[in-house]
């Protein structure tokens, strides 16, 4: 989330910065010089970007030296050298940063010098959180020596400083160190301890602190209470009502995502600190008349009632490289429900363990200081009624804490102070999707970048900790309140005042005829004959199983209504805790067009986008008896049945892509059917038996006997460059395919960004072109005469669909497909007009239910609307193909698309 839209190119920031910064700077200079023959001393040594600062110096060389000669030196520079970043020229040309607000003098009888250096803002303001300036302050954090030299006698003295964005920044590599330290100064007999939730994408640890009363209260809630409340909820709230549950805690969880937004992180280390080595702390907060008052917070018995957990950083190589996004290019923030990324499927294992009464995820910038709850519209499947009772109250003391400590004068509880633009319609952020474990899920966003934003969020922890320290009983029902409406499949008219639309009105929830917006439950089968991709089927078994959802297997058939459903499938019960989770992910989705504006993607439907039958079943117990538990999800294995030298290899799923990259990459022979027919169809792959024991136990293969009766052609691995979003490029490495180092030497270019080089394209280099940004590029380039499309992005959030469409079949690019397909659009885009002998693969169909779900607001002008069509070198598609890796089932169009341009 960003205060301000300044985009300025990453790498050319960073080059920019270091090209002009001192090489001190980069190199981080000693923090005392040898050979000193001096005394240097100062009041602070402590310098912080967002600051001025005016600091006493004191200097002795042991003789009266001329001053007029006395040369000063900061990090070995000149004083008058270093100079204040001009955002025109964005070099650091501007004021001068270091100069003397008290010129030296004697201290009179002494040889002792006094001065008074002034460190200016370096960056003109004490806010540096526009991207244009996040991306330079990493470059001079550092260890410098303030110097003195008298160049007569070479005399010299020193003092070492510590340049700093804010004082309490800490660099990756200091995280670990400061949590150390502050373990072994923690208060005896208090619980610390240290774990990792993972490993990043780079490798990494998710550092991660436990912190409790003592290891028996952390034992009691692991093994008597987390897993009991999701089993029994009713039960373990009579044992807290009777007081038959002694001494439980509950836990809170703190965490950040983006670490760029660098307070967060620094802020739970400081949190920590404070819990772990204090047994008081007292801050100000305001009552409900808004008088400050001062309270305090007596750690020792907010530890009888709360356990503490801190995820220092949910993305590692985020605060190495001073990102938003991982090191793959993702924003973990819009990941936490799709889970591509392992970042975020380490947090659902952690969160799927602890099951957080309270998740505060620490952010910025906005321009106000801002607290979830959340504006409408929110997510139906949400018990949005119980999670409300405590949160905008939690949300409130933390704001007053937040405010009474800082400069800041006002916060903002979104749910209650905008009418709409702040929606938790996504389950996608970290705090949202914190909801459907039960926790009072909060957002945090603060204004600035600076020590004064991180006061407001240690505060605001402060604020939290102590709301959830006092009022442990009623938030601990309400967990277990939601618990029990999943496990007993209640449908509480209670919540329905929640859901509301633009103007206001009660809504409820959408049950579509039925009497239980839940179904009774879902059943993902494994059997070929109603399975379209079984591999998905049973990596969604594992996805929900590391996710905390109980899933079961039947062992026998069952028959409900008119449908059977073959022993062996994936059942999930929809009668448990977390089924509002189950349902977010499975349901259909909702139709949101009619909201003016929506902050993120809204589309889940993994059954859609990653391509696997799942089926909903309405009848009460069907599944009552024959349900064997799952505990860990086998992958099944490729069965090559009958004997033949060759196989067809089914083009049916992205397992087939990746095997036929593996070959090729081997340089063993691949054919690719060009025709279908005799059971084949185009676009299915040849191989031998041979090739095909060197894949079969990698890939979950569909495979049959070839007859050698189709007409086939030769493969080749063709090279691709793509020019587009980190996603892209993700998704193309998943699929195994190689990399050329420039689009000159590519066999193929692929675009989502409109950035690709137009005269190599109109000197025939195939190009496939993504989303809206692409169509642009093909318009304003008139790549191909005759071509228009229309486009809604530049919202925050771009239209999005899912969609009906009409397939074309038999062509290479559609290998796979049936002639009726859902495919999603990410950049409310679509093709207005078609070159002349272009080759439409793909159309909104022209039904009245074509719009499945998504927002986007006016969408019947895009029935009927052609969405994909190639011409020559060049495929387009206005279906997001590869957005944010979630809309797996439409790869193979990309990896079709690939290998027909490779031939």
């Amino acid at each position: 989330m960003y205060k301000k839209s300044v985009t300025i190119l990453l790498a050319l920031m960073l080059s920019i910065s270091f090209a002009l910064v001192p090489a001190q700077a980069v190199s981080n200079t000693a923090a005392v010089k040898t050979g000193d023959s001096g005394v240097l001393t100062a009041s602070q040594s402590l310098i912080s970007m967002t600051e001025e600062r005016e600091i006493d110096v004191t200097a002795d060389l042991g003789y009266s030296a001329d001053l007029t000669k006395l040369e000063w030196t900061f990090g070995g520079k000149p004083l008058d050298q270093w100079k204040q970043w001009d955002p025109k020229t964005k070099t650091y040309s501007g004021a001068p940063y270091i100069t003397f607000s008290k010129k030296p003098a004697y201290i009179e009888g002494t040889t002792k010098i006094k001065a008074k250096l002034k460190f200016s803002l370096l960056y003109g303001t004490d806010d540096v959180s526009p991207r244009s300036l996040r991306t330079l302050y990493p470059a001079l954090i550092g260890n410098y020596s303030l110097a003195v030299k008298d160049p007569d006698k070479g005399q010299t003295a020193s003092t070492p400083f510590k340049l700093n964005v804010y004082d309490e920044y800490l660099k990756w590599e200091e995280i670990k160190p400061a949590i150390d330290k502050i373990s072994k100064e923690a208060i005896n007999g208090r619980y610390v301890s240290y774990q990792t939730l993972g490993n990043s994408s780079e490798g990494r640890p998710m550092h991660f602190m436990v912190l409790a009363k003592d290891k028996a209260s952390v034992d009691q809630y692991l093994n008597q209470i987390a897993q009991q409340k999701l089993e029994n909820p009713a039960d373990i709230k009579k044992k807290s009502a009777n007081g038959k549950l002694k001494n439980y805690k509950v836990p809170v969880w703190i965490n950040n995502i983006h670490p760029d937004e660098s307070p967060g992180v620094d802020a739970i280390v400081e949190l920590y600190r404070i819990f772990a080595t204090e047994k008081n702390k007292s801050f100000k907060t305001s009552d409900n008349q808004n008088r400050e008052k001062e309270v305090n917070l007596n750690i020792d018995k907010a530890l009888d009632n709360v356990i503490f957990l801190f995820n220092f950083t949910q993305n590692p190589d985020g605060r190495v490289y001073n990102t938003r996004q991982n090191a793959n290019g993702f924003d973990l923030n819009r990941d936490n429900t799709y889970q591509t990324q392992i970042e975020t499927q380490n947090l659902a294992k952690g969160l799927s363990k602890w099951l957080p009464v309270s998740l505060l995820d620490f952010h910025g910038f906005y321009d106000e200081f801002v607290i979830e709850p959340c504006t409408p519209p929110h997510n139906q499947n949400y018990e949005y009624d119980l999670l409300m009772d405590g949160m905008v109250e939690q949300a409130e003391q933390m704001g007053k804490a937040g405010v009474a400590n800082t400069k800041y004068d006002s916060y903002l509880i979104p749910l209650k102070d905008w009418p709409n633009k702040f929606d938790d319609a996504t389950p996608s952020y970290t705090s949202t999707y914190s909801m459907f474990h039960g926790a009072m899920g909060h957002t945090v966003e603060i204004p600035d970048l600076n020590a004064e934003s991180y006061k407001a969020l240690v505060n605001a922890g402060l604020g939290a900790a102590k709301y959830v320290a006092e009022h442990k009983q009623e938030l601990f029902n309400n967990q277990l309140d939601v618990y029990e409406r999943g496990v007993l499949g209640e449908d509480d008219r209670a919540v329905d005042k929640w859901f509301v639309n633009p103007a206001g009105d009660e809504i409820g929830r959408d049950r579509k005829g039925n009497s239980n917006f839940f179904p009774d439950y879902y059943v993902i089968p494994v059997d070929k004959k109603l399975q379209k991709n079984v591999l998905e089927a049973h990596k969604m078994a594992d996805y929900l199983i590391r996710n905390g959802i109980k899933v079961s297997k039947s062992t026998k058939t069952v028959r409900a209504g008119k449908q059977t459903y073959p022993k062996g499938s994936y059942v999930v019960d929809m009668k448990q805790a977390k089924r509002g989770f189950v349902n977010a992910v499975l349901y259909d989705g909702e139709d949101l067009s009619e909201w003016e504006e929506m902050y993120a993607e809204v589309i889940n439907n993994f059954h859609d986008l990653r391509g696997f039958t799942r089926m909903e079943v309405r009848a009460e117990n069907a599944f009552a008896k024959g349900l064997q538990p799952v505990k860990k999800v086998t992958a099944p294995k490729t069965e090559a049945k009958g004997h033949s030298d060759y196989y067809v290899l089914k083009n049916s799923s992205n397992e087939a892509v990746k095997a036929v990259n593996k070959l090729l990459q081997m340089k063993q022979p691949v054919h690719q059917l060009t025709a279908g027919g005799n059971g084949y169809a185009a676009g299915d792959y040849v191989i031998s038996r041979r090739n095909l024991e060197f894949v079969k136990n990698s890939y979950y293969l569909d495979v049959a006997p070839y007859s050698k009766k189709g007409k086939t052609i030769k493969m080749k691995q063709p090279k691709v460059f793509s020019t587009g979003s980190s996603a892209s490029k993700f998704v193309l490495k998943e699929l195994g395919f190689a990399f050329a180092a420039s689009e000159s030497e590519a066999d193929v270019v692929i675009d989502d960004a409109g950035t690709a080089n137009k005269t190599l394209i109109q000197t025939g280099k195939p190009y496939i072109g993504i989303g809206s940004s692409s169509l642009n590029f093909a318009e304003k380039e008139n790549l191909l005469p005759g071509f228009d499309y229309s486009t809604t992005t530049g919202s925050r959030a771009s239209h999005e669909g899912l969609l009906w469409t009409d397939v074309t079949a038999g062509q290479m690019i559609t290998s796979g497909y049936g002639k009726k397909e859902k495919l999603y659009i990410a950049t409310g885009s679509y093709m207005k007009a078609v070159p002349k002998d272009a080759v439409i693969l793909a159309k909104v169909a022209n039904q009245k239910d074509f719009f499945v779900s998504g927002w986007w607001p006016k969408h019947e002008a895009i029935k009927g609307q052609t969405i994909a069509f190639t011409k020559g070198n060049i495929t387009l598609f206005a279906n997001d193909l590869t957005n944010k890796a979630h809309p797996q089932y439409s790869y193979r169009l990309l990896a079709n698309s690939i290998f027909a341009a490779g031939k």
